[in-house]
């Protein structure tokens, strides 16, 4: 367990802490045993230290939170949801969706820099259902709850990035991006059993500053009722599966942090409306470029002037951010992709959390709001769409 010194710095912009940040944002892929010593040895900073630091930012709130990631997607039901709702109730419906619904993840209030299709949903949200529940039916339940007047469920059709990287993204030249379009993601369910459930909830449940420690797993396997060599066992087993994502330390990358420093100030949702056929060429084009965090294909429908690939990035200046969008349209275009319509939905407020995907989670939440689980079960071949 690791100590906390307030001389020990916390900003993003000391170099150590950047070293290790540029690593632990979004580096370590998969299941880690030992990811504080992975950390270590990828930044060349002692593992002692890495621990100080991570435990430094976290109480400092630069670090939001530490923990393992899972790729929902292939846990859960899930999609993008614009909602449509007065603007008397939008911060008020902001903080429903942020406090109290588990299954709202990234909460984003959003705007447009001209009245466009679309621009009338202001409120932004994840959501996500555990399998066999309906995405649909808990919208709904959302809208009641909050007074919505419509909303527009976009499930991920295909991933062509999932990632942060914010510190390591700064600096980035407009039109950087890799050699080779980007790989694209399956979003296929997988079925876990009992056992592989009660490990998945207890690995990816974040950590609090006491708990950072070179014996990161022990409690965590005592949680599970399970010994710490089956802990890892099935853990091992879950990432090969591909059901685990990365162990991340994730920034607070929009409010300000230790010594008022903000990581970025804008967060851009770009849409574009490709030729049916194109989506998949065009989200691995469009996910090449490095400053793409997220990059999806998901069909926007008529309110959204049918866009079909859609990606996410950050910046400290909106300017910068809007000539990485420029050249992310004359690659497309040279590559001979092009577009009808295209668009840029800039962040406000926000909150960004993981969405609960347990069942049994599921479950006691629907209690609580004395609502029967089994009325929320999914009808059969359900997919989103606007209502």
């Amino acid at each position: 367990m690791i100590s906390h010194a307030s001389a020990v710095p916390a900003g993003v912009s000391d170099p150590v802490n950047a070293a290790i940040l540029a690593v632990s944002e979004d580096r370590l892929t998969g299941f880690q045993v030992d990811p504080f010593g992975e950390i270590a040895a990828r930044s060349g900073i002692a593992v002692a230290v890495v621990m100080e630091r991570i435990v430094a930012m976290l109480r400092a709130g630069t670090i939001r939170r530490v923990r393992q990631t899972v790729m929902s997607t292939s846990l859960a039901r899930g999609a993008l949801c614009a909602w449509q709702i007065s603007e008397d109730r939008l911060d008020a419906a902001f903080d429903f969706m942020s406090q109290d619904d588990p299954f709202s993840g990234h909460v984003v209030i959003r705007s447009t820099d001209a009245a466009s299709p679309g621009s009338t949903y202001r409120l932004w949200t994840t959501l996500k259902v555990p399998q066999g529940f309906s995405l649909r039916k808990h919208a709904e339940l959302l809208r009641a709850r909050v007074g919505a007047d419509r909303f527009r469920l976009m499930p991920a059709k295909v991933l062509f990035a999932l990632g942060v990287g914010h510190v390591r993204r700064r600096g980035l030249e407009p039109g950087a991006r890799a050699p080779e379009p980007a790989v694209p993601q399956d979003t296929a369910f997988v079925e876990l059993s009992e056992l592989e459930w009660r490990v998945l909830v207890a690995l990816k449940r974040e950590f609090a500053p006491d708990e950072i420690a070179l014996d990161l797993w022990r409690p965590r396997a005592a949680e599970a009722g399970v010994d710490f060599e089956t802990f890892v066992g099935v853990a091992s087993e879950l990432n090969r599966k591909r059901v685990i994502g990365r162990f991340s330390t994730f920034l607070e990358h929009v409010k300000p942090t230790a010594g008022n420093e903000r990581v970025t100030r804008y967060n851009a949702l770009f849409h574009w409306a490709v030729e049916p056929g194109r989506e998949m060429e065009a989200g691995r084009e469009v996910a090449r470029h490095y400053t793409i965090t997220h990059g999806y294909w998901r069909e926007g429908g008529p309110e959204f002037h049918d866009v079909n690939v859609m990606a996410v990035a950050h910046g400290t200046e909106k300017a910068n951010v809007l000539a990485h969008k420029a050249a992310i349209d004359e690659h497309l275009r040279e590559a001979g992709i092009d577009f009808s319509y295209t668009n840029v939905f800039w962040g406000g407020r926000s909150e960004i959390k993981p969405s609960e995907i347990a069942p049994s989670a599921y479950r006691e939440f629907c209690r609580s709001y004395g609502v029967d689980p089994e009325t929320m079960l999914a009808e059969p071949g359900e997919e989103g769409a606007s209502s």
